[in-house]
């Protein structure tokens, strides 16, 4: 059975289709994420109006009705639909005085009026917007805290916290998102490293050698790896080529030009990255009919639809319907999580590279129908646990705390979320002069594979069985961790990690997917699902056995971290140590 939020979500997709055509396949998400209450029925109103009531007519700026729309006391889930003649009731409303009503309507701006209880003729009149890209606006700055509260520019002057609340410790959306990896996107010292070729001092690894082969022209020649190299680089191997990159990591600055803009070049607020005013520009996501993901060779603003503002009026596309005044619109996108295909599905060279959401989409937390469903969001954005967005003293609504999301958006460098994400089972017996250590690990809270996205990360499981005077036993059966592993090469083990290989030069693990490369090995752990290793320790006797048995998060390939200088330790996710008398 479908849930009332999902039943309702379907309803606004159906109606943002049909009123606004925008090019984006309708969605069947809803979740938890999204703030919106059960459908209520369309309710036509009569003479006599109850106490608890309040009604009135929507139209557009000729006059006309508009039905169906969404007529809402603000801020609460108590909603109401408009008939086909335009007219709406809303009940049971617990307000004195006067209060605030909304209205929208796929196409147009939200609007407000301030109505009392038991008025009969209030008129809410809706204004349609701009239904085509602008590619010459010029994106908003998120701004900037410094100095006073009267000196913040941008978006922080109404979404950061004030000086009271931050020494609470409160943090609102600005300041959550200035301490998020999407703030820093395009001035993340590993992107641009990798981008240029260099460690992070600026030392450059020698430019990539071609030689002719008769029958594909010219191909490259494995790099030399002594002292003046430094890890591969997209400018070594295309120096005179710009790239996509810019796409997802700098997306103001490449929206009107996604091939030809470089990553060295960012300026302004292609310096914020993946900025508020670019997400709230969004109005919908290209998917490919058949895969419901983003086309092949498409990344980041190449798979957005985008409403830029023209002439005199702005325009914000947001996950709520109901803020006004204002030049606000709401866009059912926003909450699912095709909202962030774009960038975190990626197919180069017909090789699948950055999956996350086709992960997600093969697994049960896709299905509505499921318990398990949850979005990108869900997981990524959780309840804020604040009743406002916004300052209250700059006009911010008080809205249910679960409806409030964060913008911290935990990803692959947050230590509470890794920690959450894996479950590690250990079972531990001696079987005549063997210890045997069965270990199995369970994808318990990601809704895609682990990990996920950027094919250097990898996932170890270091397995140690130490006798009395903390030596290694002698293992008998069981898997050795590889020489890629660095640090860890031979210790009893085993790995989930998406390695790939260079066509050309047979590199390998390789994070250069700018090349042709196949898939040499896709070992990762899929959502919900559990994998199990068995090792066999030589023991002797009755001594005691100490078995520790860690899992750790590692952002990137040992060697490919000490070309690059990248100081990116480890993270533990999950660790048990049993005594084995």
């Amino acid at each position: 059975m479908i849930n009332p939020l999902t039943h309702r979500l379907l309803i606004l997709d159906l109606l943002f289709l049909a009123g606004c055509g925008p090019v984006v396949l309708p969605s069947t998400e809803s979740g938890t994420h999204v703030p919106l209450a059960p459908v209520q029925e369309i309710e036509t109103p009569t003479d006599s109006l109850p106490t608890d009531s309040v009604s009135g007519i929507v139209i557009d700026e000729e006059g006309r009705p508009i039905a169906d729309a969404t007529v809402r006391l603000q801020g609460t889930s108590r909603y109401t639909i408009t008939d086909s003649e335009g007219r709406w009731i809303l009940k049971g409303i617990q307000e004195d005085g006067v209060f605030r009503l909304t209205a929208f309507l796929p196409g147009y701006f939200i609007n407000e009026a301030d109505v009392s209880i038991g008025t009969a003729d209030n008129t809410l009149t809706l204004e349609t917007h701009a239904v085509e890209d602008n590619r010459d606006y010029v994106f908003l700055t998120a701004g900037s805290l410094t100095g006073t509260e009267e000196e913040s520019t941008g978006c922080a002057r109404c979404h950061s916290a004030n000086l009271e609340e931050a020494a609470q410790g409160i943090t609102l959306p600005f300041d959550e998102w200035s301490l998020d990896a999407h703030s820093a996107s395009a001035q993340n010292p590993r992107f641009l490293s990798m981008y240029n070729g260099t460690d992070l001092q600026g030392h450059q690894s020698p430019p990539t050698t071609y030689v002719a082969q008769r029958e594909y022209g010219l191909v490259p020649l494995r790099p030399t790896l002594d002292a003046s190299y430094y890890g591969p680089g997209f400018k070594l191997d295309f120096p005179e080529k710009t790239g996509n990159c810019a796409s997802c990591h700098i997306p103001t600055a490449a929206i009107n030009a996604p091939y030809d803009t470089d990553s060295n070049t960012a300026s302004g607020t292609g310096l914020e990255g993946i900025t508020c005013d670019f997400c709230h520009k969004v109005w919908g996501v290209v998917l490919a009919e058949q895969t419901r993901s983003p086309n092949s060779n498409m990344p980041g603003v190449l798979s957005f639809e985008f409403r830029r503002p023209s002439g005199e009026h702005q325009l914000f596309i947001g996950p709520y319907d109901d803020v006004a005044p204002g030049e606000d619109t709401y866009s059912p996108s926003q909450n699912t999580s095709a909202f962030c295909a774009p960038c975190h599905f990626g197919s180069f060279w017909d090789t699948k590279i950055y999956n996350s959401y086709g992960e997600w989409l093969d697994s049960p937390y896709s299905d509505v129908a499921s318990e398990q469903f949850r979005t990108c969001q869900d997981c990524h954005m959780p309840p804020l646990g604040l009743d406002h967005f916004a300052r209250i003293e700059k006009g911010g609504l008080t809205r249910d705390p679960d409806t409030i999301f964060s913008h911290r958006m935990p990803g692959a460098s947050d230590v509470a979320l890794l920690k959450n994400t894996a479950e590690l089972d250990v079972t531990v017996r001696r079987d005549g002069g063997l210890v045997i250590v069965s270990v199995s690990v369970f994808n318990a809270n990601a809704g895609h594979h682990i990990p996920t996205d950027s094919p250097l990360r990898q996932i170890l499981l270091s397995v140690k069985a130490l006798d009395e005077q903390g030596e290694p036993l002698p293992l008998r059966t069981g898997q050795l961790l590889p020489s890629w592993t660095g640090d860890y090469e031979g210790t009893p083990g085993t790995y989930f990690a998406k390695s790939l290989e260079e066509l050309w030069t047979e590199v390998s693990p390789s994070g250069s997917y700018w090349m042709q490369t196949r898939i040499l090995e896709d070992t990762r752990l899929p959502a919900l699902e559990t994998r199990t290793a068995e090792f066999a320790f030589e023991s002797s006797g009755g001594s005691s056995v100490t078995i520790d048995v860690s899992l750790v998060f590692r952002r990137a390939f040992y060697d490919l971290m000490k070309q690059k200088g990248w100081n990116t330790p480890d993270i533990l996710m999950e660790r048990k140590v049993i005594e084995l008398p």
